[in-house]
Protein backbone atom coordinates (compact mmCIF):
# COMPACT_ATOMS: atom_id res chain seq x y z
CA UNK A 1 0.00 0.00 0.00
CA UNK A 2 1.21 3.41 -1.23
CA UNK A 3 1.93 5.69 2.05
CA UNK A 4 -0.33 8.57 0.08
CA UNK A 5 -2.76 6.39 -2.17
CA UNK A 6 -4.37 9.98 -3.08
CA UNK A 7 -0.85 11.59 -3.49
CA UNK A 8 1.10 9.18 -4.65
CA UNK A 9 3.46 11.99 -5.86
CA UNK A 10 4.39 12.86 -2.23
CA UNK A 11 8.00 11.54 -1.32
CA UNK A 12 7.94 12.87 2.53
CA UNK A 13 6.07 13.02 5.72
CA UNK A 14 4.16 15.65 6.95
CA UNK A 15 6.11 18.62 8.91
CA UNK A 16 5.71 18.81 13.00
CA UNK A 17 5.19 22.13 12.79
CA UNK A 18 1.27 22.86 11.36
CA UNK A 19 -1.12 21.77 13.72
CA UNK A 20 -3.96 23.43 16.27
CA UNK A 21 -5.00 22.17 19.33
CA UNK A 22 -8.91 22.60 20.42
CA UNK A 23 -10.74 22.58 23.49
CA UNK A 24 -14.58 23.85 24.41
CA UNK A 25 -15.10 23.77 20.97
CA UNK A 26 -12.20 26.38 20.30
CA UNK A 27 -8.93 26.58 18.84
CA UNK A 28 -6.35 27.88 21.62
CA UNK A 29 -4.47 31.12 20.57
CA UNK A 30 -0.68 31.09 19.95
CA UNK A 31 0.41 27.66 21.17
CA UNK A 32 3.97 26.94 19.67
CA UNK A 33 4.49 23.28 21.09
CA UNK A 34 2.73 19.95 22.03
CA UNK A 35 4.75 17.30 23.28
CA UNK A 36 4.14 13.97 21.76
CA UNK A 37 1.25 11.31 22.07
CA UNK A 38 2.47 8.29 24.05
CA UNK A 39 0.78 5.32 25.20
CA UNK A 40 2.51 2.04 27.35
CA UNK A 41 1.61 -1.62 27.81
CA UNK A 42 2.42 -3.14 31.18
CA UNK A 43 3.81 -6.70 30.21
CA UNK A 44 2.49 -9.91 32.33
CA UNK A 45 4.69 -12.39 32.74
CA UNK A 46 3.24 -16.11 33.67
CA UNK A 47 5.24 -19.14 33.95
CA UNK A 48 3.59 -22.62 34.18
CA UNK A 49 5.24 -24.96 36.86
CA UNK A 50 5.26 -27.84 34.67
CA UNK A 51 7.85 -25.89 32.19
CA UNK A 52 9.86 -23.31 34.40
CA UNK A 53 12.07 -22.68 30.78
CA UNK A 54 9.32 -20.90 29.09
CA UNK A 55 8.02 -17.49 30.43
CA UNK A 56 4.50 -16.82 28.45
CA UNK A 57 3.84 -12.70 28.43
CA UNK A 58 0.52 -11.18 27.53
CA UNK A 59 -0.39 -7.71 27.46
CA UNK A 60 -1.41 -5.54 30.67
CA UNK A 61 -2.35 -2.24 32.05
CA UNK A 62 -2.54 -0.12 29.52
CA UNK A 63 -1.05 4.34 30.90
CA UNK A 64 -1.21 7.50 27.89
CA UNK A 65 1.60 9.70 29.10
CA UNK A 66 1.07 13.34 30.07
CA UNK A 67 0.99 15.65 26.79
CA UNK A 68 3.07 18.98 27.20
CA UNK A 69 1.71 22.13 25.67
CA UNK A 70 3.25 25.74 25.38
CA UNK A 71 2.78 29.32 24.11
CA UNK A 72 3.92 32.52 24.23
CA UNK A 73 2.50 34.94 27.49
CA UNK A 74 -0.15 36.62 25.89
CA UNK A 75 -3.70 37.94 27.46
CA UNK A 76 -5.57 35.04 26.16
CA UNK A 77 -6.58 33.09 29.52
CA UNK A 78 -7.34 30.10 28.07
CA UNK A 79 -4.67 27.81 30.01
CA UNK A 80 -4.85 29.73 33.36
CA UNK A 81 -8.56 29.40 33.38
CA UNK A 82 -8.24 25.81 32.68
CA UNK A 83 -5.94 25.19 35.13
CA UNK A 84 -7.93 26.82 37.64
CA UNK A 85 -10.52 24.48 37.43
CA UNK A 86 -8.21 21.80 39.30
CA UNK A 87 -7.06 24.69 42.07
CA UNK A 88 -8.15 27.89 41.93
CA UNK A 89 -6.23 29.62 45.14
CA UNK A 90 -8.95 32.73 45.42
CA UNK A 91 -11.57 30.18 45.91
CA UNK A 92 -9.71 28.02 48.44
CA UNK A 93 -9.29 31.34 50.67
CA UNK A 94 -12.96 31.61 50.61
CA UNK A 95 -14.76 30.28 53.94
CA UNK A 96 -16.33 27.42 51.87
CA UNK A 97 -12.74 26.06 51.12
CA UNK A 98 -13.73 25.15 47.33
CA UNK A 99 -10.64 25.03 45.08
CA UNK A 100 -11.26 22.48 42.34
CA UNK A 101 -13.98 22.40 40.26
CA UNK A 102 -15.04 18.51 40.00
CA UNK A 103 -18.24 19.26 37.89
CA UNK A 104 -15.86 20.60 34.44
CA UNK A 105 -11.86 20.43 35.31
CA UNK A 106 -11.85 17.42 32.59
CA UNK A 107 -12.09 18.36 28.99
CA UNK A 108 -11.95 16.29 25.30
CA UNK A 109 -9.57 17.94 23.36
CA UNK A 110 -8.61 17.22 19.54
CA UNK A 111 -4.89 18.11 18.24
CA UNK A 112 -5.05 18.57 14.21
CA UNK A 113 -2.20 18.10 12.52
CA UNK A 114 -1.91 20.51 8.55
CA UNK A 115 0.15 19.75 5.45
CA UNK A 116 1.77 22.37 3.72
CA UNK A 117 -1.29 23.61 1.61
CA UNK A 118 -3.19 24.09 4.99
CA UNK A 119 -4.99 20.97 4.57
CA UNK A 120 -6.12 18.99 7.89
CA UNK A 121 -4.48 15.42 7.31
CA UNK A 122 -4.22 13.88 11.05
CA UNK A 123 -6.49 14.58 14.20
CA UNK A 124 -6.42 12.93 17.65
CA UNK A 125 -8.95 13.08 20.34
CA UNK A 126 -7.96 13.03 23.23
CA UNK A 127 -9.86 12.30 26.40
CA UNK A 128 -10.53 12.89 29.75
CA UNK A 129 -7.80 15.76 29.94
CA UNK A 130 -7.11 17.61 32.92
CA UNK A 131 -3.96 20.36 33.96
CA UNK A 132 -1.61 18.54 36.18
CA UNK A 133 1.08 21.25 36.11
CA UNK A 134 0.60 24.85 35.00
CA UNK A 135 3.40 27.37 34.49
CA UNK A 136 2.27 30.64 34.03
CA UNK A 137 5.31 32.62 32.96
CA UNK A 138 8.67 30.90 32.71
CA UNK A 139 11.98 31.94 33.81
CA UNK A 140 12.46 36.07 32.76
CA UNK A 141 15.88 37.30 32.41
CA UNK A 142 16.89 40.99 31.63
CA UNK A 143 19.94 39.86 29.36
CA UNK A 144 17.91 36.81 27.85
CA UNK A 145 16.52 36.87 24.24
CA UNK A 146 13.93 34.60 24.39
CA UNK A 147 9.59 35.04 24.71
CA UNK A 148 8.10 34.17 27.75
CA UNK A 149 6.37 31.22 27.62
CA UNK A 150 3.44 29.39 29.23
CA UNK A 151 2.73 25.66 29.65
CA UNK A 152 0.65 22.80 30.98
CA UNK A 153 1.20 19.59 31.62
CA UNK A 154 -2.23 17.87 30.78
CA UNK A 155 -3.21 13.95 32.24
CA UNK A 156 -5.41 12.15 29.73
CA UNK A 157 -7.13 8.76 30.33
CA UNK A 158 -6.71 8.14 26.50
CA UNK A 159 -6.53 8.78 22.74
CA UNK A 160 -7.48 8.02 19.35
CA UNK A 161 -6.79 8.84 15.74
CA UNK A 162 -10.29 10.49 14.22
CA UNK A 163 -10.95 8.50 11.67
CA UNK A 164 -13.71 11.23 10.10
CA UNK A 165 -9.95 12.89 8.63
CA UNK A 166 -9.29 11.64 5.06
CA UNK A 167 -6.44 12.02 2.87
CA UNK A 168 -7.34 15.08 0.62
CA UNK A 169 -5.83 15.47 -2.66
CA UNK A 170 -3.24 17.91 -2.26
CA UNK A 171 -3.81 20.85 -4.65
CA UNK A 172 -1.51 21.61 -7.65
CA UNK A 173 0.37 24.94 -8.43
CA UNK A 174 -1.20 27.05 -11.33
CA UNK A 175 1.69 29.57 -13.19
CA UNK A 176 -0.45 32.74 -13.17
CA UNK A 177 1.76 34.38 -16.36
CA UNK A 178 0.56 30.95 -18.36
Amino acid sequence: MAEFPKNPQRLTPYPNFRFKIKWDGNYVAGVSKIGSLSRKTDVMKHRSGGDPSVEHLAPGQTSYEAITVERGVSYDPTFEQWANKVFDVTHSQSSTGENTSLGDFRKNISIEVYNEAGQKVLAYNIYNAWVSDYQAISDLDAGGNAFAMQSMTIQNEGWERDPSVKEQKEPTFTDPSS
